[in-house]
């Protein structure tokens, strides 16, 4: 059915206030080619695009040229180029309550002596806006920028537990949700049990769920309502006993705390 625009009483595409089919493509070409770990062909873009491949081609060449994409391989297949680098610094840059988080993860980093992680929800994934490493014999890879589905992350289910069942099932994708390992949490029933565990000690924690080898423990940061933010510490499995466990997350708690009454004193909203 197509829908009519409020003020006009015309279809969206002709009252000028629904979405642009052009920027609408480009958006959704810039999204699959950000998710996607290697360079995509044509044939393959077109594949998890749907668009016609003369009109896919067209955008291609004109976001190849313009910087906002690469070719690879000969000019036969297609990554993000620097151009969406420069955005996404941007709103980094732009963020008024990063400068602080950025501090806060110091603290918690110190204090915890693991790898602390400031998110954001973008449903149904998190956005990772900053992290602060530790070195260790198994190094993380930098997440920053990276997004990773809610249901599968520590930080995600901070932040799910935050919101009623109802709201999170209207977030999630179709069952099964993605699987990232063995031990991803793959059903809504097995998701809201974790959640409402989640809401009830305080902060959420996921075992190997997006990184074998990989224990997360994480809460929301409440200078908003429901929250969007979340910090969290990744620690290796093979430490991260109940005592341990507990350690880092009232260390956590306090932190998060903390930059929640900073970023409310400020302001920031």
């Amino acid at each position: 059915m197509v829908e009519n625009d409020a003020a006009t009483g015309l279809p969206e595409s002709k009252s000028g206030r629904g979405p642009v089919k052009s920027a609408e493509r480009t958006a959704r070409i810039m999204e699959v080619l950000a998710e996607s770990a290697d360079a995509l062909s044509l044939s393959q873009l077109q594949e998890r695009t749907g668009y016609p491949r003369s009109s896919l081609y067209a955008l291609l060449r004109t976001l190849t040229s313009l910087k906002w994409i690469e070719t690879a391989d000969g000019e036969q297949s297609y990554g993000v180029g620097p151009r969406a680098l420069l955005a996404g610094t941007a709103y980094l840059d732009h963020d008024p309550a990063l400068p602080i988080a950025v501090q806060q993860l110091e603290s918690l980093r110190a204090a915890t002596g693991y790898t602390a992680h400031y998110a954001r929800l973008d449903a149904p994934h998190i956005i990772y806006l900053a992290t602060r490493e530790v070195t260790e014999p198994k190094r993380l890879v930098s997440r920053v920028g990276r997004q990773l589905p809610a249901h599968a992350t520590a930080l995600g289910k901070a932040l799910l537990a935050e919101r009623t069942p109802e709201e999170v099932d209207a977030i999630l994708p179709e069952e099964p949700l993605a699987r990232l390992t063995e031990h991803t949490v793959t059903t809504r029933s097995a998701l809201h049990a974790e959640l409402e565990a989640s809401q009830a000690r305080g902060w959420a924690l996921e075992r190997e769920q997006n990184t074998p080898g990989l224990c997360c423990v994480a809460t929301s940061v409440g200078y908003r309502i429901p929250a969007t933010d979340a910090i969290s510490c990744s620690m290796p499995a093979s430490r991260a006993s109940d005592r341990e466990v507990d350690h880092v997350a009232q260390t956590m708690l306090q932190h998060a705390n903390e930059l929640a009454q900073t970023l409310r004193r400020k302001g920031i909203r």
